[in-house]
């Protein structure tokens, strides 16, 4: 067993790929969105709030991209009871509204997207139209 293993991380170009990805599919569907990307940390790396959508959706988007990150899973799959405590237990840090992803690239958790404003469908069709567009990233169905 060894002590260190090889990483990969998440740069602000490739944020930005995902940030104009999911601009772009949000537009297609005509569906303004707030769309936070984050590092596998958790950590805000690119942030847009397009015309027309929810203000408050700014954090959710983020608390979705943060959770997304955390579990290495899609929102909106945590067991109902379980979804509660855990958003207490960390203080709303961790919510289960569809419309987050993880961004795993062959097979490394780098970060996770999330997206706000639209229906928890229309969520989850931004942020992987804007994951397809990754070389390597997992699709979520």
């Amino acid at each position: 067993m060894t002590d260190t293993t090889a990483s990969l991380k998440l740069t602000h170009e490739g944020a930005m790929r995902l940030l104009n990805a999911a601009i772009a599919k949000a537009k297609d569907m005509a569906v303004p969105q707030c769309i936070s990307i984050v590092d596998a940390g958790g950590h805000l790396l690119a942030l847009t709030r397009m015309d027309g959508a929810f203000a408050l959706s700014i954090e959710t988007s983020l608390k979705k991209a943060m959770t997304a990150a955390s579990y290495g899973e899609p929102t909106g799959n945590i067991a109902a009871g379980i979804d509660i405590k855990l958003a207490i237990a960390t203080e709303g840090k961790r919510i289960n509204l569809p419309g987050g992803l993880p961004i795993i690239v062959d097979g490394h958790l780098i970060g996770g997207i999330g997206v706000g404003s639209g229906t928890g469908e229309q969520d989850r069709q931004v942020a992987n139209a804007a994951l397809a567009t990754l070389k390597g990233a997992k699709q979520f169905a």
